[in-house]
């Protein structure tokens, strides 16, 4: 998981943030049951808020319990009260996800960056393998749609849309898988994953887009805007811009989708987290970052 889909926390209600807590904490207590203590680590804030899309859908109310937290004792957390398969779904997708970034890492990554990938497989191999068997169909959509990214990316001279298609599709293919039978459901959660995934690719590029320079790694915004080590300030903020107008232009498209879904529990949560939490994430990374860089130097 990417981690860009977070809440603006500071325009949450008291009583939402502790909700949104609660989720999360259900998710990280469901990864160690369904799949062993040491997949908490692959908990994200992607996986949260695919849970709380998941549950915000159901018709039951969803209660909160008072426990204890596994890594701290000392700290007390608020739980879902009950299992909820779509914490289980939840858990799965972020076990794939983290196996296949692993898998990445091995082949894309420098001399480090393998080493720690060859020593982190063995911990995820047998999760990963449980989760295959839960949710087929997930494990499907990502060995299709993360074996098309690499195709993308090889290509020789691979356009912004082509390389963002595989991570919008994984997302449009797993939302749709929560809409059941439902044929018009289907395609409002899909077109929402689509752009969503395409959100989060392109917001990961133009995240990386300096530490891909420096470690010659492919990254659309640069190979488009050709930016290169002797490119200017003034270059690179306008590559900034750009990057900001292409991010906006998707998001509206996230948007217009999410207003067409219903929500039973958690509307105000989500809906924070895509009109206010996702601006905030590009203003931060592309804006606010680079000038926090500037006072360091």
């Amino acid at each position: 998981m990417f981690g860009y889909i977070r809440p603006h926390v500071s325009e949450l209600l008291v009583r939402e943030y502790e909700q949104y807590k609660g989720v999360y904490c259900s998710l990280c207590k469901e990864l160690g049951k369904s799949y062993g203590i040491l997949t908490r680590f692959t908990l994200s804030y992607d996986s949260t808020f695919l849970s709380l899309f998941i549950l915000g859908q159901t018709e039951e109310c969803v209660s909160f319990q008072k426990g204890r937290c596994v890594f701290n004792p000392l700290k007390r957390c608020a739980y879902c009260g009950q299992r909820h398969p779509g914490l289980k779904f939840s858990s799965a997708l972020s076990v794939l996800m983290t196996y296949y970034k692993i898998r990445d890492d091995m082949e894309d990554s420098g001399f480090l960056g393998r080493m720690r990938a060859y020593l982190l497989l063995p911990l995820v191999s047998r999760p990963r393998k449980k989760a295959a068997r839960d949710f087929p169909k997930l494990e499907q959509i990502l060995q299709e749609t993360i074996g098309g990214q690499k195709e993308q990316e090889q290509q020789e001279s691979p356009s912004l849309d082509a390389c963002a298609e595989p991570t919008a599709q994984l997302l449009s293919r797993t939302f749709g898988l929560l809409a059941g039978e439902e044929a018009s459901t289907r395609r409002v959660l899909e077109t929402f994953g689509y752009f969503l995934g395409r959100w989060v690719y392109l917001m990961d590029a133009a995240d990386d887009m300096e530490k891909d320079l420096q470690r010659q790694e492919f990254n659309p915004f640069l190979t488009k805007l050709r930016l290169t080590k002797a490119s200017t300030p003034e270059q690179w903020e306008e590559a900034k811009t750009y990057c900001n107008e292409v991010l906006n232009l998707t998001l509206s498209q996230v948007i217009g989708a999410i207003h067409l879904v219903d929500f039973s529990h958690f509307g105000p949560i989500i809906l924070n987290i895509i009109l206010q939490g996702l601006p905030e994430m590009q203003k931060k990374l592309l804006f606010e970052k680079e000038k926090s860089n500037v006072r360091s130097v």
